[in-house]
């Protein structure tokens, strides 16, 4: 199965222009997975969470990040609580997910300062620990995970936590980015995360860093290309999920739509569209 998808619900106003604010059951008419980002910055409660299931099909699914803590990006602050509880309290948030099916995988983005040492090995091994059973796919900013010398046991180790590298499509730099390194660690997952190419925005980290570094329409030729790489991982993973996050000048929208028609993708079972005619 491919599927295809958007970071978050609220930024895509192309996908129904008469209407003044998106919902995510006005989403789910248009694609079968989104990825949740609000959860990087703090929890939600569960009776939110349970909201998200409630305005969406059955077989929608969710791809949800990881609270900052538990990918080292907030290292330098004085822990507030134990890791273990704060890997609980996640857990205790997302029940609702894995009650109803819809967790597609909990994604770990680590930052570029988490590189490759015995120290964060360590780490991805404890993962299993605080998140048994539950589907991980962890993205890495820093490129010594990939350098020759180590990649094949960075693929063995991933594969032996059946944890999904992701595939990551995003400007080259020798210090913030990884190269797009389609392999399949996990037979039942393959992730892509498509950041765009802006190369620009991506090494200016001022105050509008933010907002530009995902600025970026993918053309014809370069979607063409990562259906290409979709096919391949598809014979090698039971489920392949594209996330694109070029959300910047709102082009994800119109690169998810033009990819699916590239791959000849139909979605079953989508939310029936509503339209607000008032």
């Amino acid at each position: 199965m491919i599927t295809i998808g958007l970071t978050t619900w609220r930024e895509h106003q192309s996908l129904m222009p008469e209407k003044s604010a998106l919902t995510l059951g006005d989403y789910a008419g248009f694609f079968p997975v989104v990825e949740i980002d609000s959860l990087f910055y703090g929890l939600k409660t569960p009776a939110q969470v349970q909201n998200w299931v409630n305005q969406v099909p059955s077989g929608f699914q969710f791809v949800v990040k990881a609270l900052g803590t538990m990918t080292q990006h907030d290292r330098e602050k004085e822990p507030t609580m134990a890791l273990e509880t704060v890997f609980k309290q996640y857990r205790q948030t997302i029940a609702p997910l894995v009650a109803a099916n819809k967790l597609q995988t909990i994604l770990l983005q680590f930052p570029p300062f988490f590189k490759l040492e015995p120290a964060n090995v360590r780490y991805l091994n404890n993962l299993r620990h605080w998140l048994p059973k539950l589907p991980l796919a962890v993205e890495f900013r820093n490129p010594t995970w990939y350098e020759p010398r180590y990649v094949a046991q960075t693929i063995s180790l991933l594969k032996r936590l059946q944890i999904t590298l992701v595939v990551a499509d995003e400007p080259q730099t020798n210090v913030n980015s990884v190269p797009f390194y389609p392999v399949v660690t996990n037979p039942k997952l393959a992730l892509l995360r498509l950041h765009g190419r802006n190369m620009a925005g991506w090494l200016n980290q001022d105050a509008k860093w933010r907002k530009t570094r995902t600025l970026y329409r993918y053309n014809t030729d370069e979607l063409t290309a990562i259906a290409a790489t979709v096919r391949q991982l598809a014979t090698q993973a039971e489920n392949v999920c594209i996330i694109f996050n070029n959300n910047s000048g709102g082009d994800a929208a119109d690169n998810a739509l033009a990819l699916q028609q590239i791959l000849g993708l139909t979605f079953e079972g989508l939310a029936p569209r509503q339209m607000d005619l008032w």
